[in-house]
């Protein structure tokens, strides 16, 4: 049964919308990569691409009603297509990663800037410094080496007479921290954390008896060290109880 007019008209418009696209898509992406990292913003130019079309054309069909719904949903699975197939391509091939998202740039090696660098990515010497002091260093010549990263954040090691002094500098032995964990959250008890920690309530009522607190739904937060200290704040006030 041959097509009518206005089924080759749909079909023709659905394919321009599909390959304008593409289009949009690889001229972005060129655009974020000429314009420098200090442009991207924390984000690789790939990602940095696809959050403004994607962000763009979910508005498009939002504010423009009569436009079909189709015709807003094919530019969107068409990005999210081509970003699995670039991301799988950038997997295994190392050329095309650096293609798509650039690599570390190095502006500082042994203390000193590297203007050639610099003037590839588009940095000036007050950008460096910015950045530098952003991390805690206040001159060029306290770090061994900077990278600009390809996502345009600024990664330091800093000379080894200018790191922070650490336990092994001094071989003490040092026990093991982990991560805290919160036991109640404005009132609401966090029964996984209490049972990750090998407690039970019990414990906690009895803890919170201690600090004079007989409702847990009267505790605005509760967190436990890995020390197995127990820290309780109240809702209604801002003191702090301590007590290990």
């Amino acid at each position: 049964m041959p097509l009518d007019e206005g089924s080759w008209a749909s079909g023709a418009m659905v394919s321009a919308v599909f390959w304008r696209t593409i289009f949009f898509y690889f001229l972005l992406l060129v655009v974020m990569r000429v314009t420098g990292k200090r442009e991207i913003g924390g984000l690789a130019p790939v990602d940095l691409v696809v959050t403004i079309l994607l962000a763009e054309l979910a508005a498009i069909p939002i504010q423009e009603p009569e436009r079909p719904v189709l015709m807003g949903a094919i530019p969107i699975a068409t990005i999210m297509l081509l970003q699995l197939a670039l991301s799988a391509l950038s997997l295994r091939n190392r050329r095309w990663r650096t293609l798509l998202n650039g690599s570390p740039s190095v502006i500082i090696k042994d203390g000193k800037l590297v203007p050639s660098e610099m003037k590839k990515i588009r940095y000036t010497v007050d950008d460096v410094l910015e950045q530098l002091r952003r991390q805690g260093y206040a001159s060029v010549s306290d770090v061994e080496v900077a990278v600009i990263e390809t996502d345009g954040n600024l990664s330091v090691i800093p000379k080894s007479q200018r790191r922070p002094l650490q336990p092994r500098d001094l071989s003490l032995p040092t026990a093991y921290e982990g991560m805290a964990l919160t036991i109640i959250t404005d009132g609401e008890i966090e029964y996984q954390h209490l049972k990750a920690c090998g407690l039970d309530m019990t414990w906690l009522q009895r803890e919170l008896k201690k600090r004079g607190i007989t409702d847990h739904r009267d505790v605005f937060c509760a967190i436990l060290d890995t020390d197995g200290t127990l820290f309780v704040q109240r809702k209604e006030d801002n003191r702090w109880y301590l007590q290990p």
